[in-house]
């Protein structure tokens, strides 16, 4: 009598716990995150739309940019203005830059990449404009400070581009964006050829105005990152994002829900100092300062050796003398030259050489990696420098400043992708904003090396740009975080 009753317990109390552990299964769904959704979804319509838009983001850049060295000449005859005062103009350009840099980076980390470019372009578009109607040098110094300040926040194209491209496919699309800084910097010095001999600078600088206008229109068909999304707790818009993306791609979401966790602490510039990227962010600094300083030194000096002949010390056929304000000896106060048909081709000959190492340095990028790749373009640029000094032809002078602009375009290249991939989500775009902001002092500098010293020294001008990018080759090879092939961090 006492066993029967024990069976059906034993009986019952198995499938309580067989309906227990089932119960627990289907109580655990399955979940994904925003890198997961990322590398599931693949590369697209979606991203060949994102490149072409975000991409573009680079013409207007180099425009901007580029737009300083192409009418330098002639507003130094125009107001005769001392070597100085030509430098102080592209000075204070990359000073508004390095300023807002700053600002743009802490704004996009707390409120979105997609609204500071859009207030970067509108902003940039609209000093631009006004500047063409500056009545003196001081409105035009003033003014294009405001353009330097709304180019800076353009750097959140490349963001943007970064937070939505698979890991495979960074090392190779984000290089291939030079190509759109390479066709900015022609079109700027073709335009500048036609529009400067017949209807004046100020034509150009309005004419240059209108890619960045019409991109602004494109914008809309960009969506906020969803990385920044997840991270301010904006996770069904990330989802939203995300599946539209997939629709465009004809793929597949990852199974699940998105699942991230949401950072309240957010675009900090004590992070960037923190132990963990404490000696990653100085040698970042580093390198960042000696690329700009190498970069727009190159620039800067190509016009300047055109104008000046400073190679081996000939005078140029092309000199203008100026009337207004001469001494009794008949000497000009400031050195006035207008740029030939001849010195615009050398310039687009040497812009082209920008994307002559394009295929190289994507190699590089991809196989060697982020560090080494940078170190050894860098240490070839400082070698290229010491080149220049050496008293050569017409079509020397030219192949040595195509390698160079090959050089530094390919260590630009480098180091952006770098920068975008070490730093986590939360404090990216700040990453990115100080790079840029420090890159910026090197570019204020580089136009009194190119315009003042090589005007006394060439040997002491070439030699100390030779300098800087050795010390930042070093810094490169000794960086302590490879990149490659991993995957963007969202929390530190």
């Amino acid at each position: 009598m006492a066993t029967k009753p024990t069976e059906p317990v034993t009986i019952l109390s198995l499938r309580k716990l067989s309906l227990g552990n089932a119960e627990t299964q289907i109580k655990e769904p399955k979940t994904f995150t925003v890198e997961d959704a990322v590398e599931t979804i693949g590369f697209g319509r979606f991203h060949i739309a994102l490149f072409l838009i975000m991409g573009s983001t680079g013409v207007v850049e180099a425009m901007e940019i580029m737009l300083i060295a192409v009418v330098s000449p002639v507003i130094r005859c125009e107001w005769q203005l001392e070597n100085w005062q030509v430098a102080l103009v592209t000075t204070m350009v990359f000073f508004g830059y390095m300023v807002f840099s700053i600002l743009f980076g802490l704004l996009a980390d707390r409120y979105g990449r997609w609204k500071i470019l859009l207030i970067s372009f509108v902003w940039g578009a609209y000093f631009s404009l006004l500047t063409s109607f500056a009545p003196s040098y001081i409105w035009f110094v003033f003014l294009r400070t405001m353009v330097g300040c709304g180019v800076s926040g353009h750097s959140q194209g490349l963001i943007i581009k970064t937070e939505f491209l698979p890991a495979k496919y960074r090392g190779y699309m984000l290089p291939l964006s030079q190509v759109f800084w390479l066709s900015g910097s022609l079109l700027i010095i073709g335009l500048a050829s036609v529009i400067i001999p017949t209807i004046g600078w100020r034509w150009l600088i309005r004419v240059a105005s209108i890619p960045g206008i019409t991109l602004i229109m494109a914008f809309k068909f960009i969506p906020e990152s969803a990385r920044f999304n997840v991270s301010s707790g904006n996770t069904p818009a990330a989802l939203a994002t995300l599946e539209h993306i997939a629709k465009m791609n004809r793929a597949v979401m990852p199974e699940g829900k998105l699942v991230e966790p949401v950072l309240e602490k957010r675009g900090r510039f004590a992070d960037l100092l923190d132990a963990k990227y404490l000696r990653t962010t100085l040698q970042i600094w580093v390198i960042w300062l000696g690329i700009s300083f190498a970069y727009y030194g190159v620039i800067l000096a190509s016009a300047e050796l055109l104008e000046r002949d400073l190679v081996c010390g000939s005078k140029s056929d092309s000199e203008v003398v100026v009337n207004q304000g001469v001494s009794e000896e008949g000497q000009s106060p400031c050195h006035c030259h207008v740029f030939a048909s001849s010195d615009y081709r050398t310039m687009i000959i040497s812009t082209v050489g920008e994307i002559a190492l394009n295929p190289l340095n994507i190699l590089g990028i991809n196989f060697l990696g982020r560090r080494l790749s940078l170190s050894i373009t860098m240490g070839c640029t400082a070698l290229f420098f010491l080149l220049l000094n050496i008293c050569t032809s017409s079509a020397g002078l030219i192949g040595f400043l195509f390698v160079l602009r090959a050089l530094v375009a390919a260590n630009f290249n480098t180091i952006y992708i770098y920068t975008a991939e070490v730093y986590p989500t939360t404090m990216r775009a700040l990453g990115m904003g100080t790079s840029g902001s420090l890159c910026r002092i090197g570019a204020m500098v580089a136009p009194f090396i190119s315009q003042v010293l090589m005007s006394a020294s060439i040997l002491g001008s070439l030699c100390l740009f030779s300098s800087v990018c050795a010390i930042c080759a070093i810094s490169a090879f000794t960086l302590p975080i490879e990149t490659k092939g991993r995957a963007l961090q969202q929390i530190k």
